[in-house]
Protein backbone atom coordinates (compact mmCIF):
# COMPACT_ATOMS: atom_id res chain seq x y z
CA UNK A 1 0.00 0.00 0.00
CA UNK A 2 1.36 3.41 -0.90
CA UNK A 3 1.92 6.15 1.60
CA UNK A 4 -0.72 8.25 -0.13
CA UNK A 5 -3.35 6.06 1.54
CA UNK A 6 -2.82 7.99 4.76
CA UNK A 7 -4.90 10.80 3.27
CA UNK A 8 -4.32 13.19 6.12
CA UNK A 9 -6.42 16.32 5.95
CA UNK A 10 -5.12 19.54 7.43
CA UNK A 11 -7.66 21.67 9.27
CA UNK A 12 -7.64 24.57 11.67
CA UNK A 13 -9.20 23.68 15.01
CA UNK A 14 -11.52 26.60 15.77
CA UNK A 15 -11.57 26.58 19.54
CA UNK A 16 -10.82 29.09 22.26
CA UNK A 17 -7.37 27.75 22.97
CA UNK A 18 -6.50 27.90 19.30
CA UNK A 19 -7.26 31.60 19.21
CA UNK A 20 -4.28 32.41 21.39
CA UNK A 21 -1.76 33.64 18.83
CA UNK A 22 1.89 34.41 19.44
CA UNK A 23 5.39 33.75 18.22
CA UNK A 24 7.04 30.36 18.46
CA UNK A 25 10.68 29.75 19.18
CA UNK A 26 11.69 28.21 15.89
CA UNK A 27 15.17 27.43 14.58
CA UNK A 28 16.48 29.79 11.96
CA UNK A 29 19.23 27.65 10.48
CA UNK A 30 20.71 24.19 10.32
CA UNK A 31 19.33 20.76 9.61
CA UNK A 32 16.43 19.77 11.79
CA UNK A 33 17.27 16.81 13.96
CA UNK A 34 13.78 16.33 15.39
CA UNK A 35 12.21 19.71 16.05
CA UNK A 36 12.32 22.63 18.43
CA UNK A 37 10.09 23.31 21.37
CA UNK A 38 7.64 26.17 21.43
CA UNK A 39 8.70 29.45 22.98
CA UNK A 40 7.17 30.70 26.21
CA UNK A 41 5.33 33.71 24.84
CA UNK A 42 1.98 32.14 24.02
CA UNK A 43 0.18 29.58 21.92
CA UNK A 44 -0.07 29.50 18.13
CA UNK A 45 -3.18 28.11 16.47
CA UNK A 46 -3.38 24.32 16.49
CA UNK A 47 -3.11 22.53 13.16
CA UNK A 48 -5.08 19.30 13.47
CA UNK A 49 -4.38 16.34 11.19
CA UNK A 50 -7.39 14.18 10.44
CA UNK A 51 -6.45 10.55 9.83
CA UNK A 52 -8.19 8.24 7.37
CA UNK A 53 -10.70 5.68 8.62
CA UNK A 54 -10.32 1.94 7.85
CA UNK A 55 -10.84 0.98 4.20
CA UNK A 56 -13.03 -1.94 3.24
CA UNK A 57 -10.98 -4.93 2.17
CA UNK A 58 -7.78 -3.74 3.83
CA UNK A 59 -5.22 -6.43 4.63
CA UNK A 60 -3.97 -7.10 8.20
CA UNK A 61 -0.80 -5.09 7.55
CA UNK A 62 -2.83 -2.21 6.08
CA UNK A 63 -5.12 -2.17 9.11
CA UNK A 64 -2.13 -1.98 11.45
CA UNK A 65 -0.53 0.70 9.30
CA UNK A 66 -3.74 2.71 9.35
CA UNK A 67 -3.98 2.33 13.12
CA UNK A 68 -0.46 3.68 13.56
CA UNK A 69 -1.17 6.55 11.16
CA UNK A 70 -4.32 7.45 13.10
CA UNK A 71 -2.24 8.41 16.13
CA UNK A 72 -1.94 11.90 14.59
CA UNK A 73 -5.60 12.58 15.47
CA UNK A 74 -6.00 12.61 19.27
CA UNK A 75 -9.49 14.15 19.29
CA UNK A 76 -12.26 12.32 21.16
CA UNK A 77 -9.76 10.01 22.84
CA UNK A 78 -8.21 8.89 19.54
CA UNK A 79 -11.64 7.92 18.20
CA UNK A 80 -10.42 7.26 14.64
CA UNK A 81 -7.60 4.98 15.86
CA UNK A 82 -10.14 2.94 17.86
CA UNK A 83 -12.04 2.20 14.64
CA UNK A 84 -9.16 -0.08 13.63
CA UNK A 85 -9.65 -2.12 16.83
CA UNK A 86 -12.13 -4.79 17.77
CA UNK A 87 -14.93 -3.52 20.05
CA UNK A 88 -13.43 -5.25 23.09
CA UNK A 89 -9.96 -3.79 22.53
CA UNK A 90 -11.35 -0.35 21.62
CA UNK A 91 -13.05 -0.23 25.02
CA UNK A 92 -9.87 -1.00 26.98
CA UNK A 93 -7.01 0.44 24.89
CA UNK A 94 -5.26 3.32 26.70
CA UNK A 95 -3.50 5.62 24.20
CA UNK A 96 -2.34 8.13 26.83
CA UNK A 97 -0.09 5.58 28.55
CA UNK A 98 2.84 6.73 26.43
CA UNK A 99 4.31 7.51 23.04
CA UNK A 100 6.92 5.57 21.08
CA UNK A 101 8.70 8.03 18.79
CA UNK A 102 10.44 6.65 15.72
CA UNK A 103 12.57 8.27 13.03
CA UNK A 104 9.87 8.24 10.35
CA UNK A 105 6.89 6.32 9.03
CA UNK A 106 8.78 5.43 5.84
CA UNK A 107 11.32 3.46 7.89
CA UNK A 108 8.70 1.14 9.40
CA UNK A 109 8.84 -2.46 8.18
CA UNK A 110 5.61 -4.51 8.31
CA UNK A 111 5.50 -8.31 8.33
CA UNK A 112 2.30 -10.29 8.71
CA UNK A 113 1.22 -13.90 8.99
CA UNK A 114 -2.31 -15.26 8.78
CA UNK A 115 -3.63 -18.56 10.04
CA UNK A 116 -4.73 -20.36 6.86
CA UNK A 117 -5.52 -19.34 3.29
CA UNK A 118 -5.85 -15.64 2.54
CA UNK A 119 -9.53 -15.84 1.61
CA UNK A 120 -10.62 -18.00 4.54
CA UNK A 121 -8.23 -17.07 7.37
CA UNK A 122 -9.89 -15.72 10.49
CA UNK A 123 -6.90 -14.66 12.59
CA UNK A 124 -3.32 -13.53 12.16
CA UNK A 125 -0.58 -11.36 13.52
CA UNK A 126 1.41 -8.35 12.33
CA UNK A 127 4.83 -7.21 13.48
CA UNK A 128 6.21 -3.73 12.85
CA UNK A 129 9.90 -2.94 13.05
CA UNK A 130 10.45 0.61 14.33
CA UNK A 131 13.55 2.79 14.36
CA UNK A 132 12.79 4.14 17.84
CA UNK A 133 14.55 7.35 18.88
CA UNK A 134 12.61 8.45 21.98
CA UNK A 135 9.65 7.75 24.21
CA UNK A 136 7.20 9.72 26.34
CA UNK A 137 5.90 8.02 29.47
CA UNK A 138 2.40 8.21 30.98
CA UNK A 139 3.41 11.32 32.95
CA UNK A 140 4.52 13.20 29.83
CA UNK A 141 8.28 12.89 30.42
CA UNK A 142 10.40 12.63 27.26
CA UNK A 143 13.44 10.34 27.12
CA UNK A 144 15.79 9.80 24.20
CA UNK A 145 16.81 6.22 23.44
CA UNK A 146 19.82 4.91 21.58
CA UNK A 147 18.01 4.46 18.25
CA UNK A 148 18.02 0.66 18.29
CA UNK A 149 15.23 -1.10 16.44
CA UNK A 150 12.16 -2.15 18.40
CA UNK A 151 9.26 -4.34 17.37
CA UNK A 152 5.55 -3.72 17.96
CA UNK A 153 3.32 -6.80 17.80
CA UNK A 154 -0.39 -6.96 16.94
CA UNK A 155 -2.99 -9.72 16.73
CA UNK A 156 -5.78 -9.38 14.17
CA UNK A 157 -9.07 -11.14 13.44
CA UNK A 158 -11.95 -10.78 11.01
CA UNK A 159 -15.14 -9.19 12.33
CA UNK A 160 -18.69 -10.20 11.43
CA UNK A 161 -18.43 -8.20 8.20
CA UNK A 162 -15.28 -10.05 7.19
CA UNK A 163 -13.03 -7.02 7.78
CA UNK A 164 -9.74 -7.31 9.63
CA UNK A 165 -9.52 -5.56 12.99
CA UNK A 166 -6.81 -5.50 15.68
CA UNK A 167 -7.67 -7.66 18.69
CA UNK A 168 -4.47 -7.30 20.71
CA UNK A 169 -2.08 -4.34 20.90
CA UNK A 170 0.01 -2.62 23.53
CA UNK A 171 -1.31 0.52 25.18
CA UNK A 172 0.11 3.82 23.95
CA UNK A 173 0.66 5.22 20.48
CA UNK A 174 3.44 5.43 17.90
CA UNK A 175 4.36 8.74 16.24
CA UNK A 176 7.22 9.66 13.97
CA UNK A 177 9.49 12.51 15.04
CA UNK A 178 7.87 15.06 12.75
CA UNK A 179 4.32 14.19 13.74
CA UNK A 180 5.14 14.14 17.45
CA UNK A 181 5.57 17.90 17.75
CA UNK A 182 2.37 18.41 15.75
CA UNK A 183 0.29 16.18 18.01
CA UNK A 184 1.97 16.95 21.34
CA UNK A 185 2.91 20.28 22.88
CA UNK A 186 5.66 21.03 25.37
CA UNK A 187 4.89 22.43 28.84
CA UNK A 188 6.80 22.81 32.10
CA UNK A 189 5.55 21.86 35.54
CA UNK A 190 7.19 24.27 37.95
CA UNK A 191 8.66 23.21 41.30
CA UNK A 192 10.52 25.15 43.97
CA UNK A 193 14.07 24.53 45.02
CA UNK A 194 14.66 23.66 48.67
CA UNK A 195 15.13 27.35 49.59
CA UNK A 196 11.83 28.47 47.98
CA UNK A 197 13.79 31.07 45.98
CA UNK A 198 13.87 29.51 42.49
CA UNK A 199 11.26 27.85 40.32
CA UNK A 200 12.64 24.88 38.42
CA UNK A 201 10.99 23.60 35.21
CA UNK A 202 10.12 19.93 34.80
CA UNK A 203 9.39 19.51 31.08
CA UNK A 204 6.35 17.45 30.07
CA UNK A 205 4.54 16.73 26.80
CA UNK A 206 0.75 16.51 26.47
CA UNK A 207 -1.60 16.14 23.49
CA UNK A 208 -2.78 19.45 22.05
CA UNK A 209 -6.25 20.02 23.43
CA UNK A 210 -8.53 22.66 24.87
CA UNK A 211 -8.51 21.26 28.43
CA UNK A 212 -4.75 21.65 28.89
CA UNK A 213 -5.11 24.00 31.90
CA UNK A 214 -6.98 21.24 33.72
CA UNK A 215 -4.41 18.63 32.68
CA UNK A 216 -1.48 20.73 33.92
CA UNK A 217 -3.19 21.61 37.21
CA UNK A 218 -3.99 17.97 37.90
CA UNK A 219 -0.41 16.96 37.08
CA UNK A 220 0.98 19.55 39.49
CA UNK A 221 -1.44 18.80 42.35
CA UNK A 222 -1.62 15.01 42.14
CA UNK A 223 1.62 14.08 40.36
CA UNK A 224 5.26 14.26 41.31
CA UNK A 225 8.49 15.68 39.89
CA UNK A 226 10.49 13.52 37.50
CA UNK A 227 12.46 10.89 39.36
CA UNK A 228 15.86 12.41 38.59
CA UNK A 229 14.77 15.90 39.72
CA UNK A 230 12.66 14.97 42.75
CA UNK A 231 15.44 14.88 45.40
CA UNK A 232 16.18 18.60 44.94
CA UNK A 233 12.76 20.21 44.48
CA UNK A 234 9.48 20.61 46.35
CA UNK A 235 5.89 21.64 45.71
CA UNK A 236 3.96 24.27 47.64
CA UNK A 237 0.78 22.18 47.33
CA UNK A 238 0.30 19.86 50.35
CA UNK A 239 -0.79 16.27 49.74
CA UNK A 240 -4.23 16.82 51.30
CA UNK A 241 -5.18 19.65 48.92
CA UNK A 242 -6.64 18.70 45.54
CA UNK A 243 -9.01 19.98 42.88
CA UNK A 244 -12.58 20.12 44.12
CA UNK A 245 -13.88 19.73 40.58
CA UNK A 246 -12.37 18.19 37.49
CA UNK A 247 -12.11 21.43 35.53
CA UNK A 248 -10.09 24.66 35.49
CA UNK A 249 -12.18 27.20 33.58
CA UNK A 250 -10.70 30.34 31.99
CA UNK A 251 -12.61 33.58 31.60
CA UNK A 252 -12.28 35.99 28.69
CA UNK A 253 -9.21 37.60 30.29
CA UNK A 254 -7.52 34.19 30.60
CA UNK A 255 -7.84 34.11 34.38
CA UNK A 256 -8.01 30.50 35.60
CA UNK A 257 -10.31 29.71 38.52
CA UNK A 258 -8.91 26.79 40.51
CA UNK A 259 -11.44 25.37 42.96
CA UNK A 260 -9.62 23.55 45.78
CA UNK A 261 -10.84 21.21 48.49
CA UNK A 262 -11.71 22.71 51.88
CA UNK A 263 -8.38 21.67 53.42
CA UNK A 264 -6.86 24.71 51.68
CA UNK A 265 -8.74 26.98 54.13
CA UNK A 266 -6.24 26.07 56.86
CA UNK A 267 -3.19 27.27 54.91
CA UNK A 268 -1.38 30.49 55.76
CA UNK A 269 -0.77 33.42 53.43
CA UNK A 270 2.83 32.43 52.67
CA UNK A 271 1.89 28.97 51.48
CA UNK A 272 -1.07 30.22 49.46
CA UNK A 273 1.18 32.75 47.73
CA UNK A 274 3.68 30.03 46.87
CA UNK A 275 0.90 27.81 45.54
CA UNK A 276 -0.50 30.56 43.33
CA UNK A 277 2.93 31.52 41.99
CA UNK A 278 3.87 27.90 41.26
CA UNK A 279 0.61 27.21 39.43
CA UNK A 280 0.58 30.52 37.54
CA UNK A 281 4.05 29.87 36.19
CA UNK A 282 3.06 26.32 35.25
CA UNK A 283 -0.02 27.53 33.36
CA UNK A 284 1.71 30.41 31.60
CA UNK A 285 2.46 28.27 28.51
CA UNK A 286 -1.23 27.34 28.41
CA UNK A 287 -2.09 31.00 27.83
CA UNK A 288 -3.22 31.69 31.42
CA UNK A 289 -2.63 35.25 32.63
CA UNK A 290 -3.55 34.80 36.30
CA UNK A 291 -4.70 32.13 38.75
CA UNK A 292 -7.47 32.60 41.30
CA UNK A 293 -7.54 30.01 44.09
CA UNK A 294 -10.99 29.41 45.58
CA UNK A 295 -12.78 27.13 48.04
CA UNK A 296 -16.55 26.72 47.68
CA UNK A 297 -16.51 29.67 45.31
CA UNK A 298 -14.79 31.96 47.80
CA UNK A 299 -11.58 33.67 46.71
CA UNK A 300 -8.67 32.76 49.00
CA UNK A 301 -7.00 36.08 48.09
CA UNK A 302 -3.67 34.38 47.53
CA UNK A 303 -0.80 36.77 46.90
CA UNK A 304 2.34 36.09 44.90
CA UNK A 305 5.60 34.70 46.25
CA UNK A 306 8.94 36.32 45.51
CA UNK A 307 11.22 34.15 43.40
CA UNK A 308 14.49 34.86 41.65
CA UNK A 309 13.85 36.35 38.23
CA UNK A 310 16.15 35.94 35.27
CA UNK A 311 18.70 38.73 35.10
CA UNK A 312 19.23 40.92 32.07
CA UNK A 313 21.51 39.53 29.38
CA UNK A 314 24.99 40.20 30.83
CA UNK A 315 26.88 40.20 27.55
CA UNK A 316 29.61 37.86 26.40
CA UNK A 317 32.64 37.47 28.67
CA UNK A 318 35.74 38.28 26.60
CA UNK A 319 39.47 38.31 27.28
CA UNK A 320 41.89 39.96 24.86
CA UNK A 321 45.54 40.83 25.39
CA UNK A 322 44.58 44.18 26.92
CA UNK A 323 40.93 43.92 28.02
CA UNK A 324 38.68 41.68 30.07
CA UNK A 325 34.99 42.27 30.71
CA UNK A 326 31.43 42.15 29.42
CA UNK A 327 31.11 42.62 25.67
CA UNK A 328 27.99 44.63 24.84
CA UNK A 329 27.63 46.53 21.62
CA UNK A 330 31.18 47.09 20.46
CA UNK A 331 32.74 47.75 23.86
CA UNK A 332 34.25 45.61 26.59
CA UNK A 333 33.24 46.91 30.03
CA UNK A 334 35.68 45.77 32.76
CA UNK A 335 34.64 44.04 35.98
CA UNK A 336 35.70 45.97 39.08
CA UNK A 337 38.39 44.28 41.20
CA UNK A 338 38.60 41.35 38.76
CA UNK A 339 39.63 42.57 35.31
CA UNK A 340 43.12 43.86 36.23
CA UNK A 341 44.13 40.55 37.80
CA UNK A 342 42.86 38.49 34.89
CA UNK A 343 44.53 40.75 32.32
CA UNK A 344 47.79 40.18 34.18
CA UNK A 345 47.21 36.43 33.76
CA UNK A 346 45.98 36.80 30.15
CA UNK A 347 48.72 34.86 28.34
CA UNK A 348 48.05 31.79 30.48
CA UNK A 349 44.23 31.90 30.90
CA UNK A 350 42.29 29.19 29.05
CA UNK A 351 38.84 29.47 30.69
CA UNK A 352 36.89 31.98 32.78
CA UNK A 353 33.49 31.61 34.47
CA UNK A 354 32.01 34.77 35.98
CA UNK A 355 29.66 34.77 38.97
CA UNK A 356 26.10 35.86 38.23
CA UNK A 357 26.66 39.10 40.18
CA UNK A 358 30.11 39.66 38.62
CA UNK A 359 31.72 39.61 42.08
CA UNK A 360 34.14 36.75 41.42
CA UNK A 361 35.54 34.58 38.66
CA UNK A 362 36.73 31.00 38.39
CA UNK A 363 39.78 30.84 36.13
CA UNK A 364 41.67 27.93 34.59
CA UNK A 365 45.26 28.45 33.47
CA UNK A 366 47.21 26.59 30.82
CA UNK A 367 48.87 24.59 33.60
CA UNK A 368 45.43 23.04 34.22
CA UNK A 369 45.01 24.55 37.68
CA UNK A 370 41.83 26.36 38.73
CA UNK A 371 41.85 29.65 40.65
CA UNK A 372 39.31 32.16 41.94
CA UNK A 373 39.66 35.90 41.44
CA UNK A 374 37.75 38.31 43.70
CA UNK A 375 38.38 41.62 45.48
CA UNK A 376 41.76 41.95 43.82
CA UNK A 377 42.91 38.51 45.09
CA UNK A 378 43.88 35.38 43.20
CA UNK A 379 43.46 32.14 45.19
CA UNK A 380 44.33 28.65 44.01
CA UNK A 381 41.52 26.14 44.28
CA UNK A 382 42.37 22.91 42.51
CA UNK A 383 45.74 21.72 41.24
CA UNK A 384 44.76 18.19 40.25
CA UNK A 385 45.92 17.01 36.83
CA UNK A 386 43.52 16.80 33.91
CA UNK A 387 40.85 19.21 35.13
CA UNK A 388 38.12 20.40 32.77
CA UNK A 389 36.73 23.94 32.77
CA UNK A 390 35.28 25.01 36.15
CA UNK A 391 31.68 26.07 36.77
CA UNK A 392 30.35 28.54 39.35
CA UNK A 393 26.87 28.18 40.84
CA UNK A 394 24.43 30.83 42.15
CA UNK A 395 25.43 30.11 45.75
CA UNK A 396 29.11 30.94 45.21
CA UNK A 397 30.48 27.40 44.93
CA UNK A 398 33.05 26.54 42.26
CA UNK A 399 32.72 23.05 40.76
CA UNK A 400 35.76 21.18 39.44
CA UNK A 401 36.37 17.66 38.18
CA UNK A 402 39.06 15.69 36.36
CA UNK A 403 38.30 14.55 32.82
CA UNK A 404 39.34 10.97 33.52
CA UNK A 405 37.70 10.79 36.97
CA UNK A 406 34.06 11.96 36.75
CA UNK A 407 33.33 10.62 40.22
CA UNK A 408 35.96 12.91 41.80
CA UNK A 409 33.67 15.96 41.72
CA UNK A 410 34.46 18.80 44.14
CA UNK A 411 32.45 21.90 45.05
CA UNK A 412 34.67 24.61 46.53
CA UNK A 413 33.20 27.00 49.07
CA UNK A 414 33.99 30.72 48.72
CA UNK A 415 36.52 30.33 51.56
CA UNK A 416 38.37 27.73 49.43
CA UNK A 417 37.14 24.75 51.47
CA UNK A 418 36.66 21.67 49.24
CA UNK A 419 33.52 19.53 49.48
CA UNK A 420 33.58 16.06 47.92
CA UNK A 421 30.28 15.42 46.15
CA UNK A 422 28.86 11.91 46.51
CA UNK A 423 27.24 9.86 43.73
CA UNK A 424 28.76 11.92 40.94
CA UNK A 425 28.29 10.36 37.47
CA UNK A 426 28.68 6.79 38.80
CA UNK A 427 28.74 4.97 35.44
CA UNK A 428 30.73 7.51 33.42
CA UNK A 429 34.28 6.72 32.32
CA UNK A 430 35.11 10.30 31.32
CA UNK A 431 33.70 13.83 31.42
CA UNK A 432 34.48 16.71 29.07
CA UNK A 433 32.03 19.48 30.02
CA UNK A 434 30.26 20.59 33.21
CA UNK A 435 27.78 23.44 33.81
CA UNK A 436 25.64 24.16 36.87
CA UNK A 437 22.21 25.50 35.91
CA UNK A 438 20.89 29.01 36.63
CA UNK A 439 18.88 27.81 39.64
CA UNK A 440 21.70 25.84 41.26
CA UNK A 441 19.41 22.80 41.32
CA UNK A 442 20.54 21.06 38.12
CA UNK A 443 23.98 20.23 36.80
CA UNK A 444 24.56 19.39 33.13
CA UNK A 445 27.53 17.50 31.77
CA UNK A 446 28.89 15.74 28.70
CA UNK A 447 30.12 12.33 29.79
CA UNK A 448 31.26 9.08 28.22
CA UNK A 449 28.98 6.11 28.91
CA UNK A 450 29.79 2.78 27.32
CA UNK A 451 32.07 4.49 24.82
CA UNK A 452 29.35 6.94 23.73
CA UNK A 453 29.13 10.69 24.34
CA UNK A 454 26.00 11.73 26.24
CA UNK A 455 24.51 14.95 27.55
CA UNK A 456 23.32 14.18 31.07
CA UNK A 457 21.59 15.99 33.92
CA UNK A 458 21.51 15.41 37.65
CA UNK A 459 19.91 17.18 40.58
CA UNK A 460 22.21 18.83 43.12
CA UNK A 461 21.14 17.74 46.60
CA UNK A 462 21.93 20.34 49.25
CA UNK A 463 21.52 20.39 53.03
CA UNK A 464 19.42 22.90 54.97
CA UNK A 465 22.20 25.47 54.62
CA UNK A 466 22.31 25.09 50.82
CA UNK A 467 25.65 23.28 51.02
CA UNK A 468 25.92 20.73 48.17
CA UNK A 469 26.23 17.16 49.38
CA UNK A 470 25.57 14.76 46.51
CA UNK A 471 24.06 14.35 43.06
CA UNK A 472 20.78 12.63 42.37
CA UNK A 473 20.20 9.91 39.76
CA UNK A 474 21.65 10.50 36.31
CA UNK A 475 19.20 11.54 33.58
CA UNK A 476 20.21 10.87 29.97
CA UNK A 477 19.25 13.83 27.78
CA UNK A 478 20.73 13.13 24.35
CA UNK A 479 23.47 11.12 22.68
CA UNK A 480 26.01 13.13 20.69
CA UNK A 481 27.51 12.33 17.30
CA UNK A 482 30.98 13.26 18.55
CA UNK A 483 32.94 14.70 21.45
CA UNK A 484 31.56 17.72 23.27
CA UNK A 485 33.83 20.75 22.91
CA UNK A 486 31.59 23.19 24.77
CA UNK A 487 28.45 23.25 26.90
CA UNK A 488 26.23 26.12 28.01
CA UNK A 489 22.76 26.80 29.34
CA UNK A 490 20.33 28.63 27.06
CA UNK A 491 17.65 30.01 29.33
CA UNK A 492 16.41 27.60 32.00
CA UNK A 493 15.47 24.60 29.89
CA UNK A 494 17.81 24.33 26.88
CA UNK A 495 21.47 23.51 26.48
CA UNK A 496 23.89 24.61 23.79
CA UNK A 497 26.52 22.04 22.86
CA UNK A 498 29.48 22.45 20.51
CA UNK A 499 30.05 19.03 18.95
CA UNK A 500 33.12 17.73 17.13
CA UNK A 501 31.23 15.66 14.56
CA UNK A 502 32.90 13.37 12.04
CA UNK A 503 33.37 15.91 9.25
CA UNK A 504 32.60 19.27 10.86
CA UNK A 505 31.80 21.21 14.01
CA UNK A 506 28.11 21.44 14.92
CA UNK A 507 26.00 23.38 17.40
CA UNK A 508 23.19 21.51 19.12
CA UNK A 509 20.34 23.45 20.72
CA UNK A 510 19.03 20.74 23.05
CA UNK A 511 15.75 20.86 24.94
CA UNK A 512 16.49 19.26 28.32
CA UNK A 513 13.15 17.48 28.16
CA UNK A 514 12.60 17.04 24.46
CA UNK A 515 14.14 16.99 20.98
CA UNK A 516 17.01 19.17 19.81
CA UNK A 517 18.09 21.05 16.70
CA UNK A 518 21.50 20.82 15.01
CA UNK A 519 23.11 23.61 12.99
CA UNK A 520 26.54 23.96 11.43
CA UNK A 521 29.07 25.82 13.57
CA UNK A 522 31.61 28.31 12.20
CA UNK A 523 34.69 26.63 10.78
CA UNK A 524 37.32 25.91 13.42
CA UNK A 525 34.96 26.57 16.36
CA UNK A 526 36.59 25.78 19.71
CA UNK A 527 34.27 27.14 22.42
CA UNK A 528 30.83 28.62 23.02
CA UNK A 529 28.92 30.58 25.64
CA UNK A 530 25.19 30.68 26.38
CA UNK A 531 22.64 33.22 27.50
CA UNK A 532 18.96 33.76 28.21
CA UNK A 533 18.02 33.03 24.60
CA UNK A 534 19.55 31.27 21.61
CA UNK A 535 20.35 34.64 20.05
CA UNK A 536 22.82 35.29 22.89
CA UNK A 537 24.97 32.25 22.05
CA UNK A 538 28.50 33.18 21.00
CA UNK A 539 31.16 30.98 19.39
CA UNK A 540 34.93 31.46 19.24
CA UNK A 541 37.14 29.85 16.61
CA UNK A 542 40.79 28.91 16.89
CA UNK A 543 41.92 32.16 15.25
CA UNK A 544 40.34 34.36 17.92
CA UNK A 545 37.31 35.33 15.84
CA UNK A 546 34.02 35.78 17.71
CA UNK A 547 30.76 34.78 16.02
CA UNK A 548 27.10 35.55 16.70
CA UNK A 549 24.20 34.01 14.83
CA UNK A 550 22.20 36.46 12.74
CA UNK A 551 19.34 34.91 10.82
CA UNK A 552 20.65 31.87 8.98
CA UNK A 553 24.35 32.73 9.17
CA UNK A 554 27.11 33.22 11.71
CA UNK A 555 28.31 36.82 11.71
CA UNK A 556 31.92 37.67 12.52
CA UNK A 557 32.65 40.09 15.34
CA UNK A 558 35.91 40.84 17.10
CA UNK A 559 39.01 39.11 15.81
CA UNK A 560 41.37 39.54 18.79
CA UNK A 561 39.74 37.31 21.40
CA UNK A 562 41.96 35.06 23.51
CA UNK A 563 39.21 33.49 25.64
CA UNK A 564 35.43 33.39 25.34
CA UNK A 565 34.31 33.12 28.95
CA UNK A 566 30.99 32.15 30.47
CA UNK A 567 28.58 33.41 33.12
CA UNK A 568 27.43 31.24 36.02
CA UNK A 569 24.22 29.47 35.09
CA UNK A 570 24.81 30.05 31.38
Amino acid sequence: MSRSRRGLLIGIVAMCAAALTACAGLPTSGDVKVGLALDDVGLPPDISQIAAEPLDGASPAEIVEGFLDAAVTPSDGWKIAREFLSPDLAATWRPSVGVTIDSGAAARVFTSAIDGEADTAKTGDVRVRLDQIARVDEFGAYTEVSGDASVASFEVARNSDGEWRITAAADGIVLDAEAFTQVYRRYSLQYYDQSWTHLVPDVRWYPRRVQIATTLTQALLTGAPSEWLAPAVRSAFPNDVSLARDAVPLNSEKVATVELTSTALALDATQLARMRTQLEETLRLAGVSQVQLTVNGRDLNAGRATVEAASAEPGAVLLTETEFGAYLGNEITPYDAISPEIIDLAPTVVAVDMAADDSRAAVQLDTGGVYTVADGRVDQLDSRAGLIKPSLDPFGYTWTVQAAAPQALIAWQPDVTPLNISNAFPDASAISQLRVGPDGVRIAAVVTLGGQHWIVLAAIIRDQNQIPVELGPLHLVAQLDGAGLGLSWIGVDHLGVLVDAEDSREVLNQDIGGPGVIAAAPEGAVSLSGGRTASAVRILNGDGVLFAQRGTTWQMGRTDVLVLGTHAGR
